[in-house]
């Protein structure tokens, strides 16, 4: 990506955050539902209609729960990429919106 060019997407780093697990998936018109688990400080830090990396994919939080986040996957999505291979029980790496990460350190007080 060249400074100026057309962002389509959501800015990921490629470093995992944490573990969670898939839940459950469930077939939603033309695309596939999953349910993750998290550990409890991710999940603190996730927002619906945000990004978040699962094993390297960038999606879109899709509903927050206490103890979950789902996302919604086309069917392209999963035949390109190692999710459509993930069933109820499997580990994935995730990873959290970069852009939150630099807000969340500035509310902090820790830049300086």
């Amino acid at each position: 990506l060249r400074m100026g060019d057309r962002l389509g997407g959501h800015v990921v780093t490629g470093h995992v955050d944490g573990v969670g697990r898939v839940r459950t998936v469930r077939e939603e018109g033309e695309s596939s539902v999953y349910t993750f688990e998290a550990p409890p400080e991710l999940l603190a830090r996730l927002v619906e209609k945000g990004s978040v990396a699962v094993d390297g994919v960038s999606l879109t939080c899709y509903a927050l729960a206490a103890d979950s986040f789902e996302v919604a996957i086309i069917s392209h999505t999963l035949s390109v990429t190692t999710l459509g291979q993930r069933a109820a029980g499997d580990a994935v790496n995730l990873e959290l919106d970069v852009l939150g990460k630099y807000v969340e350190r500035l509310l902090k007080g820790r830049v300086g």
